[in-house]
């Protein structure tokens, strides 16, 4: 009996031991990469980035910025040029090369190329080095400072560029592997690897945000680089990153960049569409006082006389849940879609009024450019500005607190604001020491400009008040 039961034992004690290391021998292990495989887990992403880094460029520009020989004249306005020379001496202004590096990606094979408007903007010089090594002068055909897109073309003698796919940003989920690849710090064909962390983030950047969130390391220097899925697709551009963060990095939807590429080709400049709405978002206290359970969809504040909305019987107090077909969740989703649809369409809209769903059908008309006080017969009175009167929208676009003034909204690239260092958000508060409270105002001043005599301007920049002087030759 003793015999019997050892050698029972020892059987079993060896078949134990023999399903234990087949279970666990590299046959195992390969099971279990093969379900992780399926399941969509990259074991690499060596060929997809191979794929990808042909197409992707590096930009390198060049400015010339004018600094002041000296830097007291300009708080003092006209008539203090002599006083100072007295005391620092005649000292002429000089002019500064200032480079900077960002990164773009081929869309087609006649040498187009997609990057940030930030990362051209105000170029003198653009080149474009290849991941071959070869390198290319370039020139802006087209961009769009409210989106940061630019649209440049290689203008030199090239051939076989490839041209990198772009996909469906509509189609981007939270979770989906994405890779990010540029030129950050100047290190040319950077690949990194993370995930779509959050779509539709808006981050104040500008009206139409609809930033994607990745994890994917994005750094100075990646701006204007595609953020590619695991096809090898440009779903976004790399744009921005906050500032001591880690991990979160944003990027513009490639839907958006295809949208506009085609008029940015022909017209230089993407021409938005308009309804002639004001719109504010529902809070729960608004929703209750309108007797409605969602705070979806975008409240109507006010309607343009004669506009394309009033036309079509739109009113204030609806609130707009549809447009052309997509649904209206938030503001930022009508102020999108507006813009992107074609001047001239024709396009349902679906709203909600005293409880009850209506549609309606409208005619997008084109949005007129937010410009005065610039005479445009004249380029030696064209200071190269937009501007406009505060208002709420601008205010808390720009973080204003000032009530009386025009605002800067856009600077002309190369212009003689752009040179005397004027941004976007800037305050006029006076002009050539006459006082601007609107753009009434300022339209006065400006016309009273006398040819080839530097202008001053004084301006609040933040908590910051300060003169400025452009010198238009």
């Amino acid at each position: 009996m003793k015999k019997r039961f050892n050698k029972r034992f020892f059987v079993s004690v060896f078949l134990m031991t023999f399903i234990i290391v087949v279970a666990g021998s590299p046959a195992g292990c390969s099971s279990r990469k093969e379900s992780i495989e399926v399941a969509g887990y990259p074991q690499s992403f060596v060929e997809l980035a191979e794929k990808v880094k042909p197409s992707v460029v590096n930009i390198s520009t060049t400015k010339t910025v004018k600094v002041p020989g000296n830097p007291f004249r300009h708080f003092f306005g006209p008539g203090s040029e002599e006083q100072f020379g007295r005391f620092f001496g005649d000292v002429p202004d000089r002019e500064l090369k200032q480079k900077s590096l960002g990164s773009g990606f081929i869309i087609d094979q006649d040498g187009y190329i997609v990057t940030n408007n930030h990362v051209v903007e105000g170029a003198d010089e653009i080149k474009v080095k290849l991941s071959d090594g070869r390198e290319f002068k370039a020139r802006v055909v087209g961009r769009d400072r409210k989106t940061d897109i630019a649209l440049i073309k290689i203008s030199s003698t090239f051939k076989n560029l490839q041209a990198l796919p772009l996909g469906d940003s509509d189609n981007v989920l939270v979770g989906q592997w994405v890779l990010a690849v540029g030129n950050p710090f100047g290190l040319g064909n950077t690949v990194t690897q993370g995930i779509i962390s959050a779509t539709g983030r808006i981050i104040g950047a500008g009206p139409y945000d609809n930033f994607l969130q990745t994890d994917a390391p994005i750094n100075p220097g990646n701006s204007g680089g595609p953020l590619v899925n695991l096809k090898g697709e440009a779903v976004g551009i790399c744009s921005a990153i906050v500032a001591g963060g880690q991990g979160i990095g944003f990027a513009i939807p490639i839907n958006m960049a295809k949208s506009m590429v085609p008029q940015l080709k022909e017209k230089g400049r993407f021409v938005r569409g308009w309804i002639g709405v004001s719109i504010q978002t529902i809070t729960p206290e608004i929703a209750q006082g309108l007797g409605v359970k969602e705070t979806t969809g975008a409240l109507v504040a006010d309607v343009v006389p004669e506009g394309p909305a009033a036309a079509a019987g739109i009113a204030r107090g609806d609130i707009i849940v549809s447009f052309n077909g997509k649904e209206i969740k938030n503001i930022s989703d009508l102020s999108r879609l507006v813009a992107e649809t074609p001047v001239g369409k024709a396009v349902a809209v679906k709203i909600m009024r005293s409880g009850k769903e209506m549609e309606l059908r409208l005619t997008v008309a084109e949005m007129a450019e937010e410009k005065a006080g610039i005479r445009k017969g004249s380029t030696e009175t064209d200071l190269g500005i937009v501007v406009d009167d505060i208002n709420p929208r601008l205010q808390s676009r720009f973080g204003i607190r000032d009530r009386r003034g025009v605002v800067i909204v856009e600077v002309a690239s190369g212009s003689p604001a752009d040179t005397a260092g004027l941004q976007a958000g800037d305050v006029i508060k006076e002009l050539n020491r006459k006082a601007v409270g609107n753009l009434g105002d300022y339209e006065k001043a400006v016309a009273k400009i006398q040819k080839g005599k530097p202008i001053l301007l004084l301006i609040k920049r933040g908590g910051q008040t300060l003169y400025v002087t452009i010198e238009i030759s």
